[in-house]
């Protein structure tokens, strides 16, 4: 009874005019983000970022959220079409939707891909609402040695399961943290490398940090790289899209074991979308008795990974919003939105917020139908979209980003900050460092040093404390275990890429 009317006291924030006009929008800009190839989920909330300044809570959140999830309905559109994804997480649809779009199928894969999404959604949606409250009644009796241990374990996790490197991954969380503390001490109010800097007091700006690493560094990246007038596109119909019924009698054992996947990794730290995809491939070319199929337009193999990426996207949310904790760089940036509005997220969110709470989850039901009515009709304007050449697109992109962020502090060192950090980050990113640990360093960076010096404080500056309580002693054995399994994996990542290459120059 407490989830129903719940659900109802959400539905009526999430039907009020602005929320609902402010989620339009998000999965709008998603969808057309997600079309375009290289710019992506995280620079196009890092460009809106600063808008949600002058918005309530909850509707800021609501327009980000469509954002988020809106990109991975749009993404697929140019995996299928041109064998480019729009978001990482759609880099496995290129398998087996552009042998689809090869054999004339395109508008099958399409629409099938639009179904998978919204089941994904709305299931993970279902997990979301019905786990959600267990979650932070049990998170409720943490205390500060808890939210460190959790935090530690949440920065781990997303550097040891994130591609590429584990060290590299760790430095970039450490120099995530190292950008977080400059600004003024909350216990003491002492400047902290803010080298006379008047604008750095209250910090670097999380708007300054995302839009360079993100925005400013894939513009540079960007430069040269893909000529759009060389991309052929296909006409789509409505009548194209209509699948057979083997098609669909096939799709529903992947689409509800990607569901189940996606969930699963949705849920954990550092995880997300693109790892759910990936896994949800391999396990459906595992099960199927036709595994020759796959690479060459099988339907399953568009329609697990889509699902599961789907799913993936709205389960992120868990972590989020009932811990504090966000298990991706694109969480951390709605964790900062909620902060910077004064909110603090974590298990007194649902009973504090309940509007906040329950109406953006409602709005997630909303905003993926709103979503299946928009890409349906709408593919073939996406599909011209994409001819756009990118010397046109991403100098409005730059443009967009500056703007954005002067607006927020009317701040010229914001607009340097934004140049620094593309700079930097287009070189970190050439030596294959990854971006996503240096947002979730930054955002989680200043929340550790409180909680543990919290800890140390309640504790008389007795480390025991955080091996006392066994909470905080469970999450940090398993921290522990994820560092070594990370060590391990690059060690044995680095060995097996060494006898190939011994292999290779013996050749």
């Amino acid at each position: 009874m407490d989830l129903l009317s719940n659900a109802l006291l959400g539905l009526g924030v999430a039907l009020s005019f602005n929320n609902l006009l402010y989620c339009f929008l998000g999965v709008l800009i998603g969808t057309f983000l997600g079309v375009i190839p290289g710019v992506g989920v995280l620079a196009a909330i890092s460009m809106l970022f600063p808008i949600t300044f002058h918005m309530e809570p909850t509707t800021a959140l609501i327009m980000l959220a469509g954002i988020w999830y809106g990109t991975t309905f749009g993404g697929s559109t140019t995996s299928i079409l041109l064998n480019v994804p729009g978001t990482p997480s759609n880099a496995v649809t290129c398998l087996d939707g552009y042998p689809m779009a090869k054999q004339g199928r395109a508008g099958v894969a399409l629409f099938m891909t639009t179904m998978a999404s919204l089941i994904g959604c709305l299931f993970g949606l279902l997990i979301l609402m019905f786990f959600s409250p267990i979650i932070a009644n049990y998170a409720i009796s943490f205390a500060a040695p808890e939210y460190f241990a959790l935090m530690v374990l949440g920065l781990v996790a997303a550097t040891s399961i994130s591609n590429g490197s584990f060290f590299k991954g760790l430095l970039m969380v450490v120099l995530g943290i190292a950008i977080g503390v400059v600004g003024t001490d909350i216990y003491t109010g002492s400047p902290r490398f803010v080298f006379g800097i008047l604008d750095l007091s209250d910090g670097v700006s999380l708007i300054a940090l995302a839009m360079g690493v993100f925005g400013a560094t894939e513009v540079i990246a960007s430069i040269g790289k893909v000529n759009t007038q060389k991309l052929k596109t296909e006409k789509i119909t409505l009548k194209s899209m209509l699948p057979t019924k083997s098609d669909v009698n096939k799709s529903w054992g992947p689409m509800a074991r990607g569901s189940g996947i996606g969930t699963f990794f949705g849920t954990l730290p550092g995880t997300g979308p693109s790892l759910a995809a990936f896994v949800s491939y391999a396990i459906e070319k595992r099960v199927s008795k036709t595994p020759e199929r796959f690479g060459h337009g099988a339907i399953e193999g568009i329609m697990a990974p889509e699902t599961s990426n789907s799913s993936a996207d709205i389960t992120s949310f868990i972590p989020t919003l009932t811990l504090g904790i966000p298990g991706s760089p694109t969480m951390a940036l709605m964790l900062g939105a909620l902060m910077i509005h004064g909110i603090a997220p974590g298990p007194q969110l649902m009973t504090e917020q309940p509007e906040l709470f329950w109406g953006l989850i409602m709005s997630f039901w909303i905003g993926n139908i709103l979503l299946v009515l928009l890409n349906i009709p709408l593919i073939g304007l996406w599909v011209r979209i994409l001819t756009v050449p990118y010397h046109y697109l991403f100098p409005a992109v730059l443009m967009f980003i500056c703007l954005g962020t002067y607006s927020v502090n009317y701040s010229i060192v914001d607009i340097l900050l934004v140049a620094g950090f593309g700079l930097g980050g287009y070189i970190l990113r050439a030596f294959y460092y990854p971006m996503a640990p240096l947002i979730l360093g930054f955002v989680l960076g200043p929340l550790i040093e409180q909680n543990f010096r919290r800890a140390m404080l309640l504790s008389d500056g007795s480390f025991t404390t955080f091996i006392e309580r066994p909470i905080s002693l469970v999450i940090l054995i398993i921290t522990l275990a994820l560092m070594l399994w990370g060590v391990w994996s690059t060690i044995k990542q680095k060995r097996k890429l060494k006898a190939f290459n011994t292999i290779k120059n013996a050749a």
